[in-house]
């Protein structure tokens, strides 16, 4: 089966991929959703919406400090490192991801759209100024992040209840249409709009490749569904193209 994966990605000159918490999971990364992601007796459904925020904004942002912390110890793993050496292969090529760690680009991935936005960045509630922001240590939770105009800022990532970007969502969709291959890892398939893309993929006559430690929604969908670590068969297979 990887064979053939192979061959579809040779014959293919225009490469997307789209990736979820199962890549990030091999570096470390928790999903948050799980009982693992637990926090304080809180879940990732308590805390990460608008109205947590506008509750306890201190709050909040204790917490996305700490999911920091922990994603600052992790580093990309191979299955990132591969799909970079994947870009550097194809002229056209566009990664959207549903992570927020920043993995991806601290692989060296160039050409990437976050569908979920990123935890390294922060929005001014003001003015709507966005800014990198990295936790530092000497900070005090109730020294709460305030952008330059003196408003408060808010993790630059996509909450419960909350529309995807939509400029990122049809930048995806365009370059979708266009593309020859649709390599999808690491996703459950599950969460929309992104489990929308093999679907619609399918619809436009594009080939489909899913690299995932388990069966999902869209495996019966795809062209191939490889099962397995992604560190494991990314590299593999890019290594052979």
């Amino acid at each position: 089966m990887i064979q053939k994966a192979i061959d579809i990605l040779k014959s293919s000159k225009s490469v997307f991929v789209l990736t979820g918490a199962g890549i990030s999971a091999e570096s470390g990364v928790p999903t948050f959703r799980d009982a693992d992601g637990l926090w304080k007796n809180y879940s990732a459904t308590d805390l990460a919406t608008p109205e947590a925020f506008a509750r306890n904004p201190a709050l909040v942002w204790e917490w996305y400090h700490w999911r920091q912390s922990i994603i600052l110890k992790a580093a990309p793993n191979p299955a990132h490192y591969a799909l970079v050496e994947l870009e550097k292969k194809f002229s056209t090529f566009l990664l959207l991801t549903q992570n927020v760690d920043n993995l991806h680009r601290r692989a060296g991935s160039q050409n990437v759209l976050e569908l979920h936005g990123n935890i390294f960045r922060a929005r001014c509630l003001s003015c709507g100024n966005v800014q990198e922001h990295t936790i530092d240590p000497d900070n005090e939770v109730n020294n709460l992040p305030t952008c330059s105009c003196s408003g408060l800022l808010r993790p630059d990532v996509v909450w419960f209840g909350e529309p995807i970007p939509q400029d990122v969502w049809q930048q995806s969709l365009t370059f979708l249409n266009q593309t020859d291959v649709a390599l999808i890892s690491g996703t459950s398939g599950i969460v929309w709009p992104a489990a929308a893309i093999p679907e619609l993929a399918k619809k436009g006559g594009i080939k489909t490749i899913e690299v995932n430690l388990e069966s999902t929604p869209i495996s019966p969908i795809v062209d191939i569904s490889l099962q397995g670590k992604a560190g494991e068969i990314l590299p593999q297979i890019v290594q052979k193209l």
